[in-house]
């Protein structure tokens, strides 16, 4: 399997898992120079700004590791860039950063895990 088509499969999977957690998504894939914030949705009265690390297997770590601190800036500032763009008056002013952690090492059984408010 490829990079882009793991990827894709852990964001799908991710939609669904916050999806059942009463989130509700509102963007995919938003592009800025330097990357992209991979789902962006809103949990009762909050933006919130999710990052999705999967991994078919654990030899370099969890997939939550992943996430550091050049990463969690980048999300900062596109997120500052978002909600610019967006039009910010329709959208809840508090926002946050979660990361959301497919672990794919067993294709059949998939455990995901939510971290909300992730900090480094």
């Amino acid at each position: 399997m490829n990079k882009q088509f793991i990827a894709k499969k852990g964001e799908d999977l991710a939609c669904n898992f916050i999806t059942n957690n009463g989130y509700k998504i509102i963007e995919r894939n938003f592009r800025i120079r330097g990357g992209e914030i991979d789902i962006i949705a809103i949990d009762n009265q909050t933006l919130v700004y999710i990052e999705v690390k999967t991994r078919t297997n654990l030899r370099f770590g969890r997939p939550e590791e992943s996430v550091n601190k050049s990463k969690f800036k980048f999300l900062e500032r596109a997120a500052k860039f978002y909600k610019v763009n967006r039009k910010a008056s329709n959208l809840p002013l508090h926002e946050r950063i979660d990361v959301v952690s497919v672990d794919l090492t067993d294709q059949n059984r998939p455990q995901l895990s939510l971290i909300k408010n992730a900090e480094i």
